[in-house]
């Protein structure tokens, strides 16, 4: 077999604390870490931060409230990201923002206190937080695979434009959101639900402009008496317009309802609609399929929108995300594994490092046009220090989707929020298991919360 010479080319970089993938839990892991007085250095493959937020197209930010709606539970730097952001003019407070308004597409269970974003605001906040914070960020740069001394990482192999390199860290922090640094450290996991031999499907989350918003909702608001749910299918916004388009042949795509959701100008929406099944987000020739597909399907809805929908006649396509919106690849495994019924009772164990209410939704079970949505019985639940930390490996920390949950649980968490506070709840152990000189296994989850506390975590 023909060799590959891989070696490194530089040995030089290194910092307290390596952050690997720089979406919404990553860029909250380093700016947490950061101000807990270490060096950070974050590894990112695009060229900004933000991840799903930002190149992804996904939004609003899904509920940061208990169940009921009354009290804003996921605070600390997801509070502070999103002030810094309505101080901007790029975001709308979560506390103004109702279920069953544009904002939330007219869904009302789980839907109260979302947060309409723009995501170029988000990318400059980011920048400006990371200069503030100390936070050493390389762009466009591939993680490849973890140095191990043992079972224990020293460090990271990268790719760039300059070649191959080994970056350096004390402690890591896969944010990667399919758990890359993990599964190639060797740690066991779950790739979506293998039960069933399922993975929630993908979208290709794509922006509109130029919409009619006073038209738009005049046809919502006469229909919404029309909604319902049968055999496990929300008929939701516009499936009256879905439906004539596909009685004309105008309609090929196994959707009933459209996702809108309005953004923060109101001309502005969001559209999460498209469904692409089977996409595995760990191979390059599935995601490449599925962003081709997924461009398709946002070109037939958006003639659908111009033809079929009031308002949007005269919309026009803003942009298409960068990449397909994934909802589910790898499960790690971790110190405890998270459980639906967890969830779903309200659970709050004694090392939670967050507390959430998001409900569990998962896509696509019973096909393209399926969704299961179940609120949990409580206010909120705790998600556990534990779900944080890959067995096997050591100065490993897991935030984002790739937690230690399992398939149904994951679909309530897998959401931004929950996926920052996760990042800030990194960060914090790391640099903390940094200054007492031990493993982040070995941090005490106590000493944890009250430090998480003290930078203003809800807990």
């Amino acid at each position: 077999m023909e060799q590959i010479n891989l070696t490194p080319v530089r040995d030089t970089l290194s910092a307290d604390v390596l952050v690997i993938g720089g979406g919404p839990a990553g860029m909250c892991a380093a700016i947490a870490a950061a101000r807990e007085g270490v060096s950070v250095l974050l590894v990112e493959q695009g060229g900004c931060l933000g991840g799903s937020a930002t190149r992804g197209l996904v939004g609003p930010f899904m509920t940061c409230y208990d169940r009921k709606g009354e009290t804003m539970i996921i605070r600390g730097l997801f509070e502070e990201i999103v002030d810094r952001m309505v101080a901007r003019g790029c975001a709308l407070h979560p506390s103004a923002v109702r279920a069953g308004t544009g904002f939330t597409s007219w869904i009302v269970v789980g839907h109260d206190h979302v947060t309409p974003f723009e995501p170029e605001g988000l990318k400059r906040l980011m920048d400006d937080m990371m200069e503030e914070a100390g936070v050493k960020v390389l762009f466009h740069t591939d993680f490849l695979q973890p140095v191990m001394e043992g079972e224990t990482l020293t460090g990271a192999v990268v790719s760039s434009k300059r070649g191959i390199e080994i970056v350096r860290g004390r402690v890591l922090i896969d944010c990667t959101g399919d758990g890359d640094v993990a599964a190639r450290a060797g740690v066991p996991f779950e790739m979506g639900n293998e039960a069933l031999g399922l993975i929630q499907p993908a979208t290709m989350f794509f922006h509109i402009c130029g919409v009619d918003a006073a038209a738009l909702e005049a046809d919502i608001q006469a229909n919404l008496h029309n909604f319902y749910r049968k055999d496990g299918v929300n008929y939701r916004s516009l499936h009256w317009r879905v439906s004539e388009a596909r009685a004309q042949g105008d309609w090929p795509l196994q959707r009933v309802s459209i996702g809108l959701f309005r953004m923060p100008q109101p001309d502005e929406w969001c559209v999460n609609t498209s469904r692409i099944m089977g996409v595995d987000s760990t191979d390059n020739e599935s995601l490449t399929a599925a962003e081709v597909e997924g461009r398709r399907q946002a070109e037939i809805i958006m003639q659908f929108l111009n033809k079929y929908v009031p308002g949007c006649q005269n919309a026009r396509l803003k942009s298409t995300a960068t990449y397909v919106g994934i909802r589910e690849s790898r499960h790690i495994r971790g110190d405890y594994r998270l459980t639906a019924q967890d969830l779903i009772s309200a659970q709050v164990p004694e090392d939670s490092i967050l507390l959430a209410a998001n409900s569990v939704d998962v896509h696509g079970r019973f096909g393209p046009t399926s969704n299961e949505y179940t609120p949990i019985e409580g206010d909120y639940y705790g998600i556990p220090y534990r779900c944080l930390l890959p067995i096997g490996v050591e100065n490993l920390l897991l935030a984002g989707r790739c937690v230690s949950a399992d398939s149904t649980a994951a679909g309530a968490i897998r959401v931004m929020p929950p996926c920052m506070g996760m990042g800030q709840a990194a960060g914090t152990a790391a640099a903390l298991a940094i200054r007492q000189g031990v493993t982040p296994r070995q941090l005490d989850a106590q000493f944890l919360r009250r430090r998480l506390l003290e930078n203003k975590a809800y807990l």
